[in-house]
Parts: C-alpha cells; sequence; structure tokens
C-alpha cells in the first residue's frame, strides 16, 4: 500500500515537473502588426505544443478568419504550421458577439527554447495578417536601444506659427523605418492633402530599401499635409518647398499604442521622431492627446442623431463641443504655435460640417430610414431642407480658414472641397468673411484649375490670363507646368492602341446589359463598373495592369463600363491606358444598371463565364490576388 503510494506520488511529481517546464510569455512585445483586429494574450510553450491565447477585437456582428496555411516562423527561418483552433475553427468564419470582443487558443508545434522571436502570418498571400517579431525575452527586448538620431527637440512654447512661404519647388521628404523586414512591405503610398493629391500617381508610391530607409520628392507650392500608409499605421507629417522633412518611425510604439493589452505597458519611446523642417513642432502635433474632433468620426452615430432635425438643430449638434475644444487648447501645455495650429483646424472641421448641412440631413434621412437606390435618389433630388437667412454667420467665427498658415492643416484640402456643398458658396465666404480676397479665395480658384487640368481640359487663352494674376506666382507656375503636361499627355494618347471604345446602340434599359454582354459571348468577362472621378477604379486598374500582361494568353475579355458623370474628354484621354473593351452609357442607362444589378457604389466588379453566368460579384477592389483566383477559377470550369 506504502508502495502503491509511493508510486502514485511519484507520477503526480513527474506531470507537475513537465507543468512547470512550460514557458507562458504573458503579452510579448512585439514589432510591428498589419492590423490590429487580434492580439496574443500570451504564449504558452510547452514539451508537445506551442499554445497561442488570442483576444480579438473586431466590429461587433462582422466576422474574422484563421486560415489553415498559418504558421509561426522563428528568428532562425525555421516554419511551425498551425494545428488546430480551440474555440475557432480553421478557415471558417468566426462572428464577433454583440461586446466585439472574443478568446480563442491556436495550437502549433512546440518551438525550441533557444528561440528568441516567431513572427506569426496567416500566409503569403494579399491581406494575410501578420505579427513580426513577436518576443519571447521581454526584458532583453525591452533594453534595445534606439537610433541616436531618434531625439526629441526642445520646443519653444512662446513661438509664434510661422506663416509659411509659397514656392512652387521641390520638397524632400526621408527616413527610415525602424526594425524594418522586407516581407512587410516594400513600397507604401503617400497620401498628399493639397490640390496635387492625386493620390494614385506614380510619384506618390515610395519604395522602401532593404534596410528600412526611404526617400521621395514632391513639387508643391507650400507647407503641405502628408500622410504615409503603412500596414501597421498612419504616420503624418508635414514638407515644404525647398525643405528636407526626415523621419524616423518607431513600429514597435506606433503598434504598441493601438493595443488593448499593452497600452499601459512601459513605453518604446516616440512613435515618430522627426529631423528637419519645423521639426520640434512635427514632434508635439504627433503626441497631442487633445480630442478637437466636433463629433463622432462613424456616420450612422451621427446620422442616427441628426436625422429628422432642423438645419438650425444639425448645427447646434455639430458645434455643441466647440467651446469646450476651445478651453482645452488654452489650458493645454502645447506652444503657442501648436494652439494656434489647433484651433485653425477646429476652424476648418467646423465650416466643413456647417457647408455640409444641406447633404447631411439628407444623408441622415435617407441612412437611417434605409431607403433603396431609387427612393434614395428621389429624396435627395426632391426634398428641401430650409436654410434660415444668417445661416452662415457662424463662419464669421472662423477667420482663419483665409489665411496662409490654414496650410498648415491636414484638414485644407478636404475644406476647400467640403465647402462647394454651400449654395453659391462664393457669395456667402465674401459676405461671411467680409471679402472676396485672400489666402482661400486664391487656394479655390487654384485647385479648381488644377483639377480641371488633371481632367484633361487644357486652359483656355481666358485662363492663362487668368493664372497670372493669382496671388502668388507659385501657383501660376505650378498650373503652368501642369497644363503642359496635360497636352503633351493628350498629345501622346492619340497614338496608344490596344482599347476599343464601343456604343452600347440603342436598346431599352431592361435589354442594355445582356445587350452588352453579348458581344462577348463565349469568353470569360471581367467587368468593371467605373468612374473617372474614383480614386479607388483608378487605382485598381493600376494594379491589375501586370495581372492582365501575365494572364495575356488567356481567354479573358476585359469590359468597362462608365456614365456621362465620367466627362467624355477625360473618359476618352484616361482609358489609352486601361487596355480592353469600354463602354459610356447616359445617365439614364447609368442609374438602370445600378439599379437593376444591385451596384452600390464604384468600382464593382463582374466576372462572368462563356455562358453568360455570373461567378463573382464584388463592391470595391478586392485585391490582385483574389481577382486572379476568379478568374482562373471561371476558366477551369
Amino acid at each position: 500500500m506504502r508502495s502503491f503510494a509511493w508510486i502514485i506520488g511519484l507520477l503526480l511529481c513527474t506531470v507537475y515537473g513537465v507543468q512547470a517546464q512550460d514557458r507562458v510569455i504573458e503579452h510579448p512585445p512585439f514589432l510591428a502588426w498589419s492590423s490590429n483586429s487580434i492580439e496574443i494574450d500570451k504564449i504558452v510553450m510547452g514539451d508537445t505544443v506551442t499554445t497561442l491565447y488570442i483576444k480579438a477585437y473586431y466590429r461587433p456582428k462582422y466576422w474574422i478568419k484563421i486560415a489553415t496555411g498559418s504558421f509561426l516562423r522563428d528568428n532562425n527561418g525555421m516554419l511551425y504550421p498551425i494545428r488546430k483552433g480551440v474555440g475557432i475553427t480553421l478557415d471558417k468564419e468566426f462572428w464577433m458577439p454583440e461586446s466585439g470582443e472574443a478568446e480563442f487558443q491556436l495550437l502549433f508545434p512546440p518551438i525550441p527554447q533557444n528561440v528568441t522571436s516567431l513572427d506569426f502570418s496567416e500566409g503569403d498571400f494579399d491581406g494575410a495578417y501578420k505579427i513580426w517579431g513577436i518576443q519571447l525575452d521581454r526584458n532583453a527586448f525591452y533594453k534595445q536601444k534606439l537610433p541616436k538620431e531618434a531625439v526629441k527637440h526642445k520646443i519653444n512654447k512662446k513661438a509664434a506659427l510661422p506663416t509659411p512661404k509659397l514656392a512652387y519647388a521641390t520638397a524632400t521628404l526621408k527616413g527610415k523605418i525602424l526594425d524594418y523586414q522586407k516581407d512587410m512591405m516594400k513600397q507604401m503610398r503617400m497620401h498628399i492633402e493639397s490640390p496635387a493629391s492625386n493620390i494614385h500617381n506614380e510619384q506618390n508610391i515610395i519604395k522602401i530599401e532593404e534596410d528600412g530607409s526611404f526617400q521621395a520628392e514632391v513639387k508643391v507650392t507650400s507647407v503641405t499635409s502628408v500622410a504615409l500608409e503603412l500596414p501597421f499605421g498612419w504616420v503624418e507629417c508635414l514638407i515644404a518647398p525647398n525643405e528636407e522633412t526626415s523621419l524616423i518611425i518607431n513600429t514597435k510604439e506606433l503598434c504598441r499604442r493601438q493595443t488593448h493589452l499593452q497600452k499601459k505597458d512601459k513605453t518604446f519611446g516616440e512613435p515618430v521622431y522627426f529631423n528637419g523642417y519645423l521639426a520640434s513642432l512635427q514632434q508635439e502635433l504627433a503626441s497631442v492627446d487633445i480630442d478637437i474632433t466636433l463629433k463622432s468620426v462613424f456616420y450612422m452615430d451621427m446620422y442616427n442623431a441628426i436625422a429628422g432635425k432642423s438645419a438650425d438643430e444639425y448645427k447646434a449638434y455639430v458645434l455643441e463641443r466647440l467651446p469646450s475644444i476651445r478651453k482645452a487648447i488654452e489650458q493645454s501645455s502645447y506652444s503657442n504655435a501648436c494652439k494656434e495650429l489647433l484651433n485653425i483646424q477646429v476652424d476648418l472641421a467646423a465650416t466643413g460640417k456647417i457647408a455640409m448641412t444641406d447633404r447631411e440631413l439628407k444623408s441622415a434621412y435617407i441612412a437611417v430610414n434605409k431607403l433603396n437606390r431609387e427612393k434614395a435618389n428621389e429624396y435627395f433630388s426632391n426634398t428641401h431642407i430650409d436654410i434660415p437667412e444668417g445661416y452662415y454667420d457662424i463662419l464669421k467665427e472662423f477667420t482663419s480658414i483665409n489665411t496662409l498658415k490654414a496650410l498648415y492643416s491636414r484638414q485644407y484640402a478636404s475644406t476647400i472641397y467640403l465647402i462647394s456643398f454651400m449654395p453659391n458658396y462664393q457669395e456667402i465666404l465674401k459676405e461671411t468673411l467680409g471679402t472676396n480676397q485672400g489666402p482661400l479665395f486664391d487656394y479655390i480658384r487654384f485647385n479648381e484649375l488644377y483639377h480641371s487640368i488633371k481632367d484633361f481640359i487644357p486652359l483656355t487663352a481666358d485662363q492663362e490670363i487668368e493664372i497670372k494674376k493669382l496671388s502668388s506666382p507659385a501657383y501660376t507656375e505650378m498650373l503652368t507646368q501642369t497644363n503642359k503636361e496635360t497636352i503633351k499627355k493628350i498629345e501622346l494618347n492619340k497614338r496608344k492602341s490596344g482599347f476599343t471604345i464601343n456604343e452600347a446602340g440603342e436598346v431599352s434599359n431592361e435589354d442594355l446589359f445582356p445587350s452588352i454582354l453579348s458581344k462577348f459571348r463565349g469568353h470569360t468577362l471581367l467587368v468593371d463598373i467605373w468612374a473617372t472621378w474614383c480614386g479607388p477604379c483608378r487605382m485598381a486598374n493600376k494594379a491589375i495592369a501586370p495581372m492582365k500582361e501575365e494572364l495575356k494568353e488567356k481567354d479573358i475579355i476585359y469590359l468597362y463600363i462608365t456614365g456621362e458623370t465620367s466627362p467624355k474628354g477625360t473618359w476618352e484621354n484616361m482609358i489609352s491606358d486601361i487596355h480592353g473593351e469600354h463602354f459610356r452609357v447616359t445617365n439614364e442607362q447609368w442609374n438602370f444598371l445600378m439599379s437593376n444589378l444591385n451596384i452600390e457604389g464604384v468600382p464593382t466588379y463582374f466576372i462572368i463565364d462563356p455562358e453568360g453566368n455570373i461567378t463573382y460579384k464584388k463592391t470595391g477592389f478586392p485585391g490582385v490576388e483574389t481577382m486572379k483566383e476568379q478568374l482562373l477559377k471561371t476558366l477551369s470550369k
């Protein structure tokens, strides 16, 4: 009996001994991630299995998915394929609860004790979720030092915001991504908040070198807000003509601040370090923790609050937080320059909201009442929103928008666009601001002419005289140069081939789409419903060009349909770079297609097999790999 008890005791000690050998890393820090939808709560490393305890944070009643091709890669290059999920089934939709939070585990093979870091990846495909540099030794990770260039500059609290200079010249942006790994991305997109903010220009794609460094040069007319789009977040900065802005992007701190589980952990410094142009002010702006948003960024929250309200009630709603925001800025410890810019940003945000009164109230009613496309169009066209006399007088409080200093704000270009939604906006601005002169008015006209030129409408003789009267030769020089480039491109487009303009013919609306498709029956079709003014459409057209070349031996016809909202001259010049079959239908035909085919927006894609069956439909560009996969699937039937 005593011997039996001794054996049991020995077995228990053995079991506990094995369990004691399990290595547990709570809230493991990491270098970077491609999304903040899932976080690692802890890693348990045993002799037979490695378990990742996952906490998911995602929109309620939406789903996430973990692919069967997921794996861990250690710092020695060894791969550990996923075995299974606990609480989640691989490759199946996992629906998030009402709370927007969930937990599950992912099981992998055992990891050797000498491994110091892991990468998690769903696979090597576009959009795969990844976490780079998951650390298994927290202490060693925290001891890592930043490069000597990563310094915070001393701030002069009394310095005023300098008036930006106007000059059409090159701005240089350079920097380095710390802890960069080649599979993070090889390039990034630069969004430019200026008239030249056509984010689909080739020059706005920045190559990232193997050491994580990058550099870009952009012709601008003044200080300009720029945002770099990275898998692990957006980085904002200011550039200016004849100036150099330098960034050091600290990915581990940039990502840590986005986490739920590590927000209160020790920091790794600043997310971004600035050198060069206005470095101390840029560093200060990056650390601002005052919420200067007037209302929720989630449109449905605002729509639910304003649906059915009058214009005055809407104005009171959007400006409700204005006094408290002003007070918070005034009482903050930020420099005078930073405070001035924050107040300008508030002025611009308020101006944009007021300018959108009619549109927002109509949009709210449509969204809350869930009107279909036909009823929504009818409501938008036939409903009158009463704007009381003197309604726009509030703009008298926002005179900073008519100063050169407003150019510092990333909201400036978008506010100019929103202002155009006010009826007779030029007269309203003149009345409320007490003038029709100044930087705002010059910028509005500059903006109009620039976009007209980019839409392949060269300057007229009168406009060439007009631009010489703008307040700054920088505007004149940029418009003149852009005009020359457009004229040259129009001439080159006349000699291009590879695209065909088709006529829809005189058919009924009901027969329009079948009639278009019938011309190409017997082939696999990729139908792209798009518009020349649609940025994502243009981006997608460029993105799939290499895929077209790769699949050129396949029996695929690329068919593009747009409507009269795409100006004819713009369309004719743009399609010269979009090889395929092109149709431009009337407004009536376009509206029928949108309604009849349940098209929610552009771009919308259809893949159609040789028999005329729709095998795939998607609104929004799904990515090159998905598009290619769906085309090949249809071809293989």
